[in-house]
């Protein structure tokens, strides 16, 4: 029960105040909008960089750790966007994007601070690793499996140059190779630019957390229930589930196993709609996929929390 009021409610709590300022219209649809577009294309991003600039990456980026969590994503997307496709006889476009939903965890906005309140700052070490090629990777197999779907008379070149638009312009991606080049080229930032970024890394992810409660107002439940139900039991159990035992076959540590399987657990994030709305696919199951799955989350992280040693 600590676990429940100690570390998700508090995090919870923050996402409920966002949504109750828009639903009581004490903020506007706008000014969340605005703040999330803060968060995700500088906050966040600076709190990456930050982060992996800092993090020693000889002891922290293990192959074991990146094998145990993103097989576990791929059989997810694999999973979601067969059951699409087969048991929802859902069109071969929408099925990509419900893949991407069961793919695309939401690592940063959740996963960071569940993991920093359960386990400490300490741990957030291995959730940064995890992180630093989640985009990438998660657009990289969505985007790549939607064109390949998509048509035909696209060539190769041409899907390859939109593939690596996506993935490089978006702003948590720069952030974190700009890390990475600080890191390896052993260059230390001034003490008052230090200073700064740390001022914006201490309200980054409590503004995510806020915004992204005022965008979720913004989702309306609505059909397509077992699409969603699925979205919500991959996400949720079975992408943990498989993270938790490849990572005993492959001797994870406690600490990796604890952060591997946290953020793993984590509902779909906002960029699975976002992904939904530049193809104008499945557009209501990852709407209502990223609101309902978030709610579930409660319990099924308290769940993942008393399992893990």
């Amino acid at each position: 029960m600590s676990a429940l009021l100690d570390v998700i409610i508090p995090v919870f709590l923050i996402i409920g105040c966002g949504y109750c300022t828009v639903w009581t219209k004490l903020f506007s649809v706008d000014t969340i909008d605005g703040l999330m577009s803060f968060t995700q294309n500088f906050a966040i991003p600076v709190l990456l960089f930050d982060a992996i600039a800092k993090v020693d990456l000889v002891n922290v980026f293990d192959l074991n750790l990146f094998f145990s969590f993103y097989f576990g994503a791929i059989i997810g997307f694999l999973l979601g966007f067969l059951g699409s496709y087969y048991l929802f006889r859902r069109p071969l476009e929408d099925s990509v994007v419900i893949g991407f939903c069961c793919l695309f965890s939401n690592t940063v906005m959740l996963g960071l601070p569940i993991t920093e309140r359960a386990y400490g700052e300490e741990a957030l070490r291995h959730n940064f690793a995890i992180v630093s090629i989640h985009a990438p990777f998660c657009y990289f197999i969505g985007i790549s499996v939607m064109e390949l779907v998509k048509s035909t008379e696209k060539n190769l070149r041409k899907n390859i140059t939109l593939i690596l638009k996506a993935m490089f312009s978006n702003a948590l991606v720069l952030g974190i190779m700009l890390g990475f080049l600080l890191n390896i080229s052993e260059i230390h930032l001034a003490g008052s630019i230090q200073s700064s970024i740390d001022m914006i890394t201490a309200i980054a992810l409590p503004a995510a957390l806020f915004g992204m409660g005022g965008v979720l107002y913004q989702y309306r439940p609505q059909g397509d229930i077992g699409p969603i139900i699925m979205v919500c039991a991959v996400s949720l159990i079975l992408h943990p589930a498989i993270v938790y035992f490849s990572g005993l076959n492959f001797g994870l540590s406690d600490t990796q196993m604890r952060s591997a399987v946290i953020t793993a657990a984590m509902a779909p994030g906002i960029n699975t709609y976002v992904f939904a709305n530049i193809y104008g696919k499945a557009k209501r199951v990852a709407s209502t996929g990223v609101l309902v799955s978030t709610t579930f989350s409660i319990g099924s992280i308290w769940l993942w929390l008393n399992l893990l040693p």
